[in-house]
């Protein structure tokens, strides 16, 4: 069984149904460098890429799982209704004296 091709930035699902995406590909060092959904990075040959098994897969909706963040970290309510997240920052200035 063959993978896909990797390139930088696509996403694949594992036949066992976890999501990564490849943060890096070097083919001169035979090198392909991968990051799982909860933030877990691996490396693998281009031999063992081969042997995975893998399906294209589209990225996540909620990306933060990577990167292990959440709303708090971004000063946003992401409970709010959609139109309440555009907040202009020029009205959380305070005016010099």
């Amino acid at each position: 069984m063959t993978s896909p091709k990797p390139e930088v930035g696509a996403w694949f699902q594992t036949p066992e149904g976890d999501f990564f995406e490849v943060v890096a590909y070097d083919p001169d060092q035979d090198s392909i460098e991968i990051q799982f959904y909860d933030g877990t990075v691996e490396e693998y040959d281009e031999e063992s890429w081969e042997e995975l098994g893998l399906i294209t897969a589209e990225p996540p909706e909620d990306w933060s799982g990577s990167l292990d963040v959440s709303g708090e970290d971004y000063g946003v309510d992401l409970d709010r209704p959609a139109g309440d997240l555009h907040v202009n920052p020029l009205d959380t200035l305070e005016e010099d004296d």
